[in-house]
């Protein structure tokens, strides 16, 4: 093994020991939500005489869209349900159970090609992350194919406090216009590399569109890199059974001239979706 990938190693073994003990010290027997503040960790790490991460939210982050929870953890969650961390206030969370709490590409979708607009000048730099992801949607104004709506980028990186959950962070956030005038609001989370979108940055986004724009229609947008050029978007409904995908697309990016008039007559078909 590699030195980095030693070293990486380390640290997620760290990460876990902190995460398991943090749980345990909180968990009752049959429990569904186990409650913890994040200065917690810092303690646990004394008591241990382990190392002190140097930035202890990413201690809470690896395991909120990175990485999996210890097995130790996993199998006290029942069948069809797993734990997740959500935010409870400032500086207080919890591991909470939920169904379907990972959002995943379903790789059986078909694939929509669409010419890529990205210039080529920022297309040599970008790179396979949540920046590359927002700009490539940017540029090809992937959400307005997707959504049906006109869309303006208003504001990207949103950090603000909501009332009973804490500080939250939206990659963009979007305004919407429909042919009837009505107007959206549509929060984007984006993740590339090996991070995975969860469905409690949805809950995040629902609780942000009723607090700071309450009057707007809601509708969030998740974002996947599935390869380099291809791109997974979700979108968003909140049921009496909780937070539901209701759309889910998949958009390869090509040089015209590799979108083939076949192809494009393919997508003269009316279809429902």
């Amino acid at each position: 093994m590699k030195k980095k990938e030693l070293k990486s190693q380390k640290k997620l073994n760290r990460y876990k020991e902190l995460i398991e003990k943090v749980f345990f010290t909180n968990y009752k027997e049959g429990a569904n939500e186990v409650s913890f503040l994040r200065e917690d960790i810092l303690n646990i790490a004394e008591k241990l005489e382990i190392k002190s991460p140097k930035n202890i939210g990413d201690v809470i982050y690896s395991f909120r869209f990175r990485i999996p929870f210890p097995d130790s953890i996993i199998k006290l969650a029942p069948k069809g349900k797993e734990w997740v961390i959500r935010l409870i206030g400032k500086g207080r969370y919890q591991f909470s159970l939920a169904q379907n709490s990972r959002i995943i590409p379903n790789l059986l979708i078909s694939e929509t090609k669409i010419p890529d607009a990205t210039p080529g000048i920022i297309k040599r730099y970008t790179q396979d992350d949540e920046q590359a992801l927002l700009t490539k949607l940017r540029y090809n104004r992937l959400l307005d194919i997707f959504t049906g709506l006109t869309c303006y980028s208003l504001q990207n990186h949103l950090r603000t406090y909501i009332a009973d959950i804490g500080q939250v962070e939206t990659d963009e956030l979007y305004i919407g216009l429909d042919k009837r005038g009505v107007h959206y609001i549509l929060p984007v989370q984006a993740k590339g590399g090996d991070d995975q979108l969860g469905i409690v940055q949805m809950e995040q986004d629902f609780a942000l569109c009723q607090e700071k724009f309450p009057i707007l229609v809601c509708i969030p947008i998740a974002a996947q890199f599935i390869e380099k050029e291809l791109i997974a978007l979700f979108s968003f409904k909140q049921t009496d059974k909780g937070i539901a995908i209701i759309n889910e697309k998949h958009y390869r990016l090509v040089d015209t001239n590799d979108l083939s008039e076949k192809e494009i007559q393919c997508y003269n078909i009316p279809n429902e979706n």
